[in-house]
């Protein structure tokens, strides 16, 4: 059986006495788009945090690529991308190539010249999201949707085995969110990069995600996408503690 990429054994979690997450186990198979959804307030953040090493765990086992989280070196294998579209200053005097380079640094470390192969490589992930003309732009110049895709090629830049997206979408315009995970489903099935998207769009794992997980404190449901369409509403409704109608994205 193939070693997954993270691993969630009896995972226990509380801030301030007030219990988080209660009882995770949860494997990300290698080679998988895992859509992870839920109600505000579920954990889903708290889980991501954990997943990084930015929080510790009350009790429970985390291994990240076979490795216990503890003793986990290799970062640069691990991509992040957050809601950076929502909050990015506009302001920031930095181009698309410089945004994009700073992906690199676990691996060459800070204060480190850039030399000509790692140009190539910023050049070469910015080409894989289709942004390499806007290499040189401010990024604050940029559309959402577009600010994202650099964020990704930033991610991308140090060849992750597994890039972890928080709600990549919000605050990117309705009619480039559907192209958005048309390149996270290229990403997961050409490149082979596992995924780990965090959403309130249960509509994505109808058409994108390969597996889903639902989590409201507790891990109401971890199965594959086919299993989480043939879901009730009323199933779905008790999972968030209201009701979900589930959009399904066609174009």
């Amino acid at each position: 059986m193939t070693e997954p990429v993270v691993s969630l054994k009896d995972v226990y979690f509380s801030y301030e006495n007030k219990r988080i997450l209660n009882n995770i186990n949860l494997d990300i198979p290698k080679g998988s788009f895992l859509g992870l959804v839920g109600p505000n307030g579920g954990g889903k953040t708290t889980l991501i945090q954990l997943i990084l090493g930015l929080l510790t765990p009350d009790q429970g086992d985390i291994s990240i690529l076979g490795q216990p989280i503890s003793t986990f070196k290799h970062w640069n294998r691990i991509g992040f991308v957050s809601q950076k579209a929502n909050s990015f200053n506009k302001g920031f005097p930095a181009t698309v190539f410089e945004v994009v380079s700073m992906g690199l640094t676990t691996k060459i470390g800070y204060f480190r010249f850039f030399n000509k192969k790692h140009k190539e490589k910023v050049i070469q992930a910015l080409q894989q999201v289709d942004m390499e003309q806007y290499a040189y732009q401010n990024i604050g110049n940029l559309s959402g949707g577009q600010q994202q895709r650099v964020f990704i090629a930033r991610a991308l830049v140090g060849d992750p085995e597994l890039i972890i997206l928080d709600e990549p979408t919000v605050g990117v315009d309705y009619k480039n969110v559907d192209r958005f995970y048309d390149l996270l489903h290229e990403l997961n099935k050409k490149e082979g990069i596992s995924l780990l998207l965090v959403t309130h769009d249960t509509g994505v794992m109808t058409k994108y995600a390969t597996n889903v997980a639902c989590l409201n404190q507790t891990l109401h449901f971890h199965g594959n996408s086919e299993e989480y369409t043939s879901l009730t509403d009323k199933e779905l409704s008790e999972i968030y503690g209201h009701p979900v109608n589930v959009i399904v994205h066609d174009h």
